[in-house]
């Protein structure tokens, strides 16, 4: 409908699982490679899980494209199946017609004889359960029974199990306790970050387009990815409807206010809220990885604790070294409280009986009192009066005394 009119040959955000537009993303890289990885190396059990529309669909039919012509694949998407029903499924899909009425030891008779030819022939043959979170204890545990058929060097039939999160918990259960034990490749999908939302639309905008793509501003994906919470079919449901409004509104350059517009129109029909999905419970990896980075947050809050702590102390000291320096200031500008040397005063002459002081002496070493010096003595008449003793003689001719001489 809106494909002409932004220059699409196909709608970018269809629901269905096309490989073409995976977006290789941290996660779904990761998921791709436990998957060729279990595959490849005829491992046990393979366990790939994540939320509804996180894309396990898509990527499983990725791996799937790449396996080589000497793989023969049976793919089952219908689960509701008990123990037999399981066992005609996984025939039927690999080309075989079980017989009517054929109890269920023959069944597994002909299966086995069809492995054992696929092997011979240099063929792998691979059991992929879709939606296995639906299947039935007794039918896990069938599955589990086809996981013996084996040769003595390696199995029959490698199985690969796809579901949603409650899928692990169908696992722990203490009654599948064998098949737990086989699972060598397990791996949990998660949703997509902000920065991963908007590189995921316009990845998808970019494989569809004709001549210069459209693209999505980081404002409408950051406001996808609230409403979405990251989730791939959440992220193509509301992608589509803004393009289908942008087209009814001729508006070719996507904003805010129209995603806003689109939002307020999916949240009042139930289909997109804002509530973030909740995901499994990391992987042992994760953990020890959360571990080491809390680890770490301790580490350099303490240093940073310390580092506080000198500083308050390198300050105090300051402070006190700068009070110390004042006090000493004013010490030195109040004489009656120097802490260098006081001056002490001794009358002249000394006392009879008095020792011989130093001028200087330290305040620390003997207290000094200031003792005011005695009134000067008068002088003996003649000599205070000798000026006019010569000037007598000279007017009279008076002859000089014998004290003078």
């Amino acid at each position: 409908m809106y494909e002409r009119f932004y220059n699409l040959r196909e709608r970018p955000f269809a629901l269905s699982p096309d490989p073409d537009y995976l977006y290789p993303s941290r996660v779904h890289k990761e998921a791709l490679s436990y998957l060729r990885y279990g595959i490849e190396a005829h491992a046990g059990f393979i366990v790939i899980t994540g939320e509804i529309g996180s894309g396990k669909t898509t990527l499983l039919q990725t791996a799937l494209r790449g396996l080589d012509r000497q793989t023969s694949v049976a793919r089952l998407v219908s689960t509701s199946l008990d123990a037999r029903e399981l066992i005609e499924a996984v025939m039927l899909d690999f080309g075989l017609e079980p017989e009517p009425g054929r109890s269920k030891p023959f069944l597994l008779r002909d299966l086995a004889r069809y492995l054992v030819d696929q092997r011979a022939a240099g063929r792998l043959a691979l059991l992929v359960i879709d939606e296995a979170q639906n299947l039935s204890l007794s039918a896990l545990e069938e599955v589990r029974m086809l996981s013996n058929l084996e040769t003595e060097k390696s199995k029959l039939i490698q199985i690969a199990l796809i579901g949603q999160p409650n899928l692990r918990e169908v696992l722990s259960r203490p009654e599948l306790e064998q098949l737990r034990q086989r699972v060598t490749v397990s791996y949990h999908l998660q949703a997509l970050d902000a920065q991963e939302t908007a590189a995921y639309i316009n990845h998808r905008l970019r494989h569809a387009a004709i001549g210069a793509p459209l693209e999505f501003s980081r404002d409408v994906t950051d406001l996808i990815h609230l409403h979405s919470a990251g989730v791939p079919r959440k992220i193509n449901v509301i992608s589509d409807a803004v393009l289908l409004f942008g087209f009814g509104s001729d508006q070719r350059i996507i904003t805010v206010e129209l995603t806003h517009e689109v939002l307020e129109e999916l949240e009042g029909s139930g289909i997109t809220t804002i509530r973030p999905v909740e995901h499994a419970a990391p992987s042992a990896a994760a953990a020890a990885a959360d571990t080491a980075l809390r680890e770490r947050e301790l580490k350099v809050a303490e240093r940073e604790r310390r580092l506080a702590e000198q500083q308050r102390i390198l300050a105090e000291q300051e402070q006190r070294r700068a009070l110390a320096e004042q006090e000493q200031r004013r010490y030195r500008n109040d004489p009656l409280r120097s802490e260098t040397f006081a001056p002490v005063v001794q009358t002249w002459p000394p006392r009879a009986g008095a020792q011989p002081v130093s001028p200087m002496v330290r305040r620390e070493a003997a207290p000094t009192v200031r003792i005011p010096a005695p009134a000067p003595r008068p002088l003996p008449e003649p000599l205070t009066n000798s000026v006019w003793a010569r000037l007598r003689r000279g007017l009279f001719g008076l002859p000089k005394p014998l004290f003078e001489e």
